[in-house]
């Protein structure tokens, strides 16, 4: 299944249908993940779909096709988010468009279930970077230009995450080892932007510290920040951010608290 790309740990392709594109807000409908061997062959396939508990506008059904109706007795991201979360322990993470869209609302799904989702030490691989690196399209327009073929059933979950896989391939095959090196984590760091620890896009991470993506803070450790401006991150906990947003500065108010000199 993939050839070009030795594998050091399970890769995990996944892509997701939702109610909208507001990464914060919107629900996942479908879910779908292939797992991929160190040796490259498949290792498992499994799509669900998903019920949002909030009502699926027309205009994402226009996209996907998922009514309502589809998903009334699915169950909800809760029930099944632990079960979600061990099918993807151990795994690198690949799809296409994955940082900016599918990994945000997949975060925000497990924030909002209180199931522990950790993107430390993983791998995040987004093809759709390597494509605007070389092309600047979409995916059925990947799919015909490395594939040659047209991309039938496009925004069906399952069609999206199989399509995905054959471009790993395909794109290491078209641009050779010195154009895009035969490493997960070397191709990822590549074409890494820092990978969104939030929803709301305000913490990123870089080897392993969180860092401010946005506000006045912009590129400073939050561990620091929290250490000389606690008062700022109050002022957060208070305002309009998210579920997970809030964890991640509890969790740095905990961690200077805990290591502040006791008088």
């Amino acid at each position: 299944m993939i050839k070009h790309l030795p594998l050091t740990r399970p890769l995990a392709v996944l892509d997701l249908e939702t109610t909208g594109t507001n990464p914060k807000d919107d629900r996942i409908v479908e879910i779908s993940v292939l797992v991929v061997n160190t040796d490259g062959t498949q290792k498992d396939h499994k799509t669900r779909r998903i019920n949002p508990t909030i009502p699926i506008p027309a205009e994402a059904t226009a996209v996907h096709t998922i009514t309502d109706d589809d998903v009334r007795d699915a169950p909800t991201f809760k029930m099944v988010a632990k079960g979600i979360a061990e099918f993807l322990a151990g795994c690198d993470l690949c799809g296409f468009n994955l940082k900016q869209f599918d990994l945000r609302v997949l975060v925000a799904e497990f924030a909002r279930a209180g199931v522990p989702f950790d993107l430390e030490g993983r791998a995040v691989l987004d093809l759709m970077e390597i494509y605007h690196h070389f092309e600047k399209r979409g995916l059925e327009d990947a799919v015909q230009f490395y594939l040659g073929r047209s991309h039938g059933n496009a925004h069906s979950a399952a069609a999206d995450v199989l399509a995905t896989t054959e471009l790993i391939d395909a794109m290491l095959d078209r641009y050779g080892e010195e154009k895009l090196p035969r490493d997960l984590t070397a191709l990822a760091r590549q074409f890494s932007r820092p990978v969104t620890v939030d929803p709301d896009g305000l913490f990123s991470r870089r080897d392993g510290s969180i860092t401010f993506a946005r506000t006045k803070y912009r590129g400073q450790s939050l561990d620091d920040v929290a250490r000389r401006d606690p008062g700022y991150l109050d002022w957060m906990l208070r305002t309009d951010f998210g579920l997970e947003t809030k964890r991640v500065v509890r969790e740095a108010l905990a961690q200077a608290k805990a290591h502040a000199p006791t008088s």
